[in-house]
């Protein structure tokens, strides 16, 4: 039971510490825009948005947010309250091993295959000798 609140303690410290966080953009590509009331408002650099502030990132777009030492990049077509995007920005982990294949021992052999257009091109000439 302890431990059940103490982790419902520290969930909702989490929580408030997130939502009471200010952010700074430091760099907009392309088209970003925030909600104001029931209308959109283009984001600058040098703006100020709070953990509640709804954000849209339009295509070919992206933003990069500061937040004392940490920056987070918020990615194109994307939408929601900056808290959700930090939070779904920064549980991307990339991970991997990369193999070497040595590709020297597979033979590579080619063959003619036809294609609609040479075909065609065929069945043209087969018409006009055809014709003659």
């Amino acid at each position: 039971m302890k431990r059940i609140v103490l982790m419902a303690l520290i969930a909702l410290a989490v929580t408030t510490v997130v939502f009471a966080q200010s952010y700074t953009v430091q760099e907009v590509t392309g088209r970003v825009e925030r909600e104001a009331g029931n209308q959109r408002v283009a984001v600058k650099t040098g703006d100020t948005l709070t953990a509640d502030t709804v954000i849209h990132t339009g295509i070919a777009s992206s933003l990069v947010l500061k937040n004392g030492d940490n920056s987070f990049t918020v990615q194109a077509v994307r939408s929601g309250k900056v808290s959700e995007l930090i939070t779904a920005a920064s549980n991307v982990r990339i991970s991997g091993a990369i193999t070497r294949v040595d590709t020297g021992q597979i033979s590579r052999t080619t063959t003619q295959v036809s294609t609609a257009s040479a075909r065609a091109s065929d069945a043209a000439e087969d018409e006009d000798i055809a014709a003659e």
